[in-house]
């Protein structure tokens, strides 16, 4: 059980280093303690994300293969993307599933909300599991054509074992899409 913390004072904030993408803030805390620190962090941009884990009535599930700035190469993964303004979670869901691999999804199950690297980051992403596939298309906005790949759910040891498959958000999904499965 978690025990009953106050949350430090914010005594100050200021944008310490700005991008096109990406604003940097350092905050000056104050906890209960009386300790103080300068902690840094991305600047919080209430923008969410979604991730889908898309399977097919083969059994097969769908990912990606396209280029990462982060790794600088190729990393594989699965259906990926903000939500748009306006858009619900399950609809952005699905817009990834059509833009990305050309399928739409009558079933979309939500597994969990989750967020990477919480001490630096406030951006949340929904994990989904879509199932009942049917083909449609939506342009999206890559500066190449992703390479879809199938992986059969036989061989998902080996998925986790692959090289290029190493994202955390992704393997998460996977592990609960797994369970969901097996149920």
């Amino acid at each position: 059980m978690a025990a009953n913390r106050t949350k430090p004072e914010i005594l100050a904030t200021e944008v310490v280093a700005q991008s096109r993408l990406f604003k940097i803030e350092s905050l000056d805390l104050r906890f209960s303690n009386g300790v103080e620190r300068t902690y840094e962090r991305m600047k919080p941009s209430n923008r969410h994300a979604v991730l889908v884990v898309p399977v097919t009535k083969e059994g097969d599930l769908l990912l990606i293969r396209e280029y990462s700035a982060g790794t600088d190469r190729y990393e594989l993964g699965f259906p990926k993307g903000l939500i748009d303004l306006g858009e619900s979670a399950e609809e952005a869901a699905n817009r990834e599933l059509k833009e990305e691999i050309g399928f739409g999804a009558n079933q979309l199950r939500p597994l969990k909300e989750v967020v990477l690297a919480p001490s630096y980051f406030s951006s949340r992403m929904t994990l989904f599991l879509a199932e009942d596939l049917y083909p449609e298309s939506l342009a999206g906005d890559e500066p190449e054509p992703l390479e879809i790949v199938r992986w059969p759910l036989s061989q998902v040891e080996e998925l986790l074992h692959h090289l290029d498959f190493a994202e955390a958000r992704s393997i998460t999904a996977l592990f609960l899409a797994l369970k969901q499965l097996s149920k």
